[in-house]
């Protein structure tokens, strides 16, 4: 894992190098730098694979220029098939191989996590991984540029200035959703896209998306699970090959569990980590895990946190992510991934998405039945009823959609619908105008061979709920502390087998992660294929509340007058009981941002 940056035309090259050195934390093994008067071409090594110092970055053949983050998994089996005189062990050396060979449609040949930057003569290829997993930014004024974090972006912009879409976005979706970014001007690559740069011009487009794998090529369920089975271990073993140790997440649930299953299956002893909180045991996995690492005997270390561990992480956490992201489990992620840093680990394999691939989600299942309410032959006064009386409940906004006939699912992190910001912001919000943010995804849903509800959920939450939520935390956070983090969920071979099958058997039986459950039976515990899903959760309000610090919003709302005073104090109120939690966090966090860039 690594950071990648470079400038196409004039530059600094001292702010180019105060820049790059932003970026050091993703990559302290090695810095190089290839440059002339036009280019700045830079990579922050962290090496995981094939350690020798000719494998440094930028690499270069001929008139080719690689910098590479990420890992490619298949790359011993693409060494085999490729007519070129290796020099190196590592994988990046294969991306210039491959690309000799197949053009920029290499891509579709790799299976990894990946952000890659390739010049070949005068064009760039900037390519993100199918599934979002590494980061990769762009901006563009009189010189290109582009860089893993956002940071090392700002100090070429003239102006810090907000992007109202990625700000009316994060309110609705927890995070900005693609291309915005908070900063005005720079941009982010989305999962499965890939930009070119020539001439000064640059275009993008897809390369990857979910919805070419063929619908409903597997249709019996016994035969769904052997090659789902068969798919998923294969992934475990592609990602338990590192040349350092090898570490792993484990909480009180399934998916964690068969990510240890697996790699103790194939004769690797994996370090495992668990948080717990001191003074919240509602929120405490540790007996949960406990009982799993003892049902694997596998060495399980825990982690306390106490609330002012929390609240001193907190500022840290909040600056390192760039931009505003609202997922509270930042904070105890990043005070795990220190423990797990301390104690000398520098890759660490964790759980994400399986729930969007399985249907891990209980809401899955209740938005299903809710969908079933269009087909009610006498609505039009259940309509008039929902416009007429407003609540802040959520199942009230979900019935209203689906009685207006518009997209019910908007991503699993659905939190201020329109109707909420409108009566919240000083600025006028129309019903369904978050609508926008999604309408490519949704569009190219429509127009594919799926039309199974189900699949859109998945569809929609890996390209934003995971992608840009989950795994852009993931990223931030190991990446502080010099770590990689590696998802076995999210194979792309095995997204696209999930996708073959005929969704009803992910889902007809009512149960929860139903086809993965199936395949570990036997495999774990009945208590863990058993037990209530929990998530990673965390006292992060009462933390909040106690510290005092949740007065930041309503400091920064004076100076800037964006929310309306008697409606933000309403939401104040309910922090205390436990409701819209999440919301008042999301505030919380966009507070931070604007005191610490535009005011």
């Amino acid at each position: 894992m690594c950071g990648i940056f470079g400038i196409i035309g004039e530059y600094n090259e001292s702010t180019a190098r105060s820049a790059l050195a932003k970026l050091s934390h993703r990559g302290p093994d090695y810095c190089g730098v290839a440059q002339n008067s036009q280019l700045f071409f830079a990579h922050q090594r962290l090496s995981i694979l094939d350690l020798d110092k000719r494998s440094h970055q930028p690499f270069k053949h001929k008139d080719i220029l690689l910098s590479f983050n990420g890992e490619i998994y298949n790359f011993k089996a693409l060494r085999e098939e490729l007519n070129f005189e290796f020099k190196t062990q590592s994988d990046s050396e294969v991306i210039i191989a491959a690309y000799l060979k197949w053009g920029e449609g290499f891509v579709s040949h790799l299976r990894g996590m990946f952000s890659i930057a390739l010049l070949h003569s005068d064009t760039l290829y900037l390519f993100r991984d199918r599934l979002g997993k590494k980061p990769l930014f762009f901006m563009q004024e009189k010189s290109f540029y582009f860089s893993s974090e956002i940071k090392a972006l700002t100090p070429f912009l003239k102006k810090k200035e907000m992007n109202e879409d990625a700000l009316l976005s994060y309110l609705s979706f927890l995070t900005p959703t693609p291309p915005h970014t908070f900063f005005k001007g720079i941009y982010k690559l989305a999962a499965g896209e890939y930009l070119k740069l020539r001439d000064g011009v640059y275009s993008v487009k897809r390369y990857f998306d979910l919805l070419d794998a063929p619908s409903n090529t597997i249709s019996d369920r016994d035969e769904a699970v052997v090659r789902v089975r068969e798919k998923l271990e294969e992934s475990m073993a592609l990602r338990l090959d590192a040349d350092v140790p090898i570490a792993s997440l484990l909480s009180g649930g399934i998916d964690s569990a068969t990510i240890n299953y697996y790699a103790k299956s194939m004769g690797k002893e994996l370090q495992t980590y668990t948080l717990g909180y001191k003074e919240f045991s509602k929120y405490d996995e540790r007996a949960n895990a406990r009982d799993t690492a003892d049902f694997l005997n596998i060495n399980n270390q825990e982690v306390e946190i106490d609330e002012m561990a929390f609240m001193e992480a907190s500022d840290t956490v909040l600056e390192l992510m760039d931009e505003p992201l609202n997922d509270p489990a930042a904070v105890p992620l990043y005070l795990l991934f220190e423990q797990i840093r301390r104690d000398g680990y520098k890759v660490v394999m964790s759980g994400e998405g399986s729930d969007e691939l399985f249907l891990g989600y209980r809401q899955y299942f209740e938005y299903l039945d809710i969908e079933q309410a269009k087909t009610l032959a006498h609505k039009n006064w259940l309509k008039k009823y929902f416009r007429a009386n407003f609540s802040m409940n959520r199942e009230w906004e979900w019935y209203k959609r689906v009685f207006d006939d518009t997209l019910l699912f908007r991503t699993s992190g659905d939190k201020f619908t329109d109707l909420q910001k409108n009566a919240l912001m000083r600025r006028n919000v129309k019903d369904n105008e978050s609508l926008q943010y999604l309408q490519k995804y949704r569009d190219r849903f429509e127009a594919s061979t799926h039309k199974d509800e189900s699949l859109w959920y998945s569809y929609i939450d890996l390209n934003i709920f995971q992608a840009e939520h989950f795994l852009t935390k993931l990223d931030r956070v190991s990446m502080a502390h010099s770590i990689e983090s590696r998802t076995p969920f999210l194979d792309h071979e095995l997204a696209n087998l999930i996708f073959s099958i005929d969704p009803k058997i992910r889902y007809e039986d009512g149960v929860t992660k139903s086809l993965l459950k199936e395949i570990m039976q036997g495999k774990l515990s009945e208590r863990t294929l058993t037990r209530k899903k929990k998530g990673f959760a965390n006292p992060y309000m009462e933390y909040l509340i106690n510290s005092g610090k949740i007065a930041l919003i309503q400091e920064v709302n004076r100076e800037t007058g964006m929310f309306k005073e008697e409606r933000l104090k309403e939401y104040l109120l309910t922090a205390s009981r436990g409701s819209f939690k999440q919301h008042i966090w999301g505030l919380y966090v966009l507070s931070f941002w604007i005191k610490k860039n535009l005011l």
